[in-house]
């Protein structure tokens, strides 16, 4: 590695730890020239899939467009950007481990659907009828219900209420 101060080659490695969920390494690195220090990522680098979408229009997997759709659901949301960006990898993590050159845009909506149901019901919802293209309110209503009938209670008791409906006691201890 090429010291980024002196432009010397040779570098040695003075330690090692694996960083982002141990899908990558930090190395701290020191050059046998100046000393300075300086540190370094290393990640395996895996093709994602390509996205074939509903026109049959294929095109590379872009992750800025996954986070930005999910992002847009999540809009004045109170869910980290933490718990996004782990989202996003986990999604990323399945793609990569199904080990298609292909995955049809419709796959991908669907794995969205299934991490924004764990992160916030408003969001799955307003992410649902963009996906699902909703016609009308009854169509809101019968996801809302089936969400309701669906969705794990601690989960349930992990995110906001949907509706405004009487607190419930663990809503109440919330907002002491």
């Amino acid at each position: 590695m090429r010291c980024p101060f002196c432009g010397e080659q040779d570098t040695k490695v003075i330690d090692s730890r694996l960083a982002n969920e141990g899908d990558s390494v930090r190395r701290r690195r020191e050059c046998t020239t100046c000393s300075e220090r300086f540190t370094t990522f290393e990640a395996a680098e895996l093709i994602l899939p390509r996205v074939v979408k509903g026109n049959g229009a294929r095109e590379p997997f872009d992750e800025d467009k996954l986070k930005g759709g999910m992002q847009r659901a999540l809009e004045k949301r109170p869910v980290s950007v933490e718990n996004v960006e782990s989202a996003v990898n986990h999604i990323k993590h399945e793609l990569q481990s199904r080990g298609d050159r292909e995955v049809n845009s419709r796959e991908i909506g669907s794995l969205v659907m299934e991490e924004l149901r764990k992160l916030d019901e408003v969001a799955f919802v307003r992410f649902a009828s963009v996906y699902r293209d909703f016609q009308d309110v009854s169509e809101f209503r019968e996801e809302i219900e089936r969400l309701e009938r669906v969705l794990p209670p601690d989960v349930k008791e992990k995110q906001l209420s949907f509706l405004d409906q009487e607190k419930s006691p663990s809503d109440k201890k919330r907002s002491k």
